[in-house]
């Protein structure tokens, strides 16, 4: 009897390297929308400079793509926006 080896099918491999795929990247946006969720509700700096080190991070990795990556940048810049109009509301 010869025991036969499943790792030789190269579909079971193509299709475990792409589950995997998509599981980190659902984990990268689960973590990225964590820090966006965080940043709108705190406003902090510190919740602004995890998330842009986040969303840096997973762009250098390939984990996230480029319209997620605009996103992440629109959340950025629509913030600070916001934060300016406020803060010039508040000194007139």
């Amino acid at each position: 009897m010869q025991a036969k080896h499943q790792s030789s099918d190269p579909k079971a491999n193509t299709s475990c390297e792409q589950s995997a795929l998509a599981t980190r990247h659902l984990m990268t946006i689960r973590i990225v929308g964590t820090a966006i969720f965080e940043y709108q509700v705190q406003k902090t700096t510190d919740a602004r400079i995890r998330l842009e080190s986040l969303a840096s991070m997973a762009k250098a990795q390939g984990d996230l793509t480029e319209v997620e990556a605009l996103v992440v940048a629109n959340v950025l810049a629509n913030h600070n926006t916001s934060i300016q109009q406020l803060q010039g509301r508040n000194h007139v």
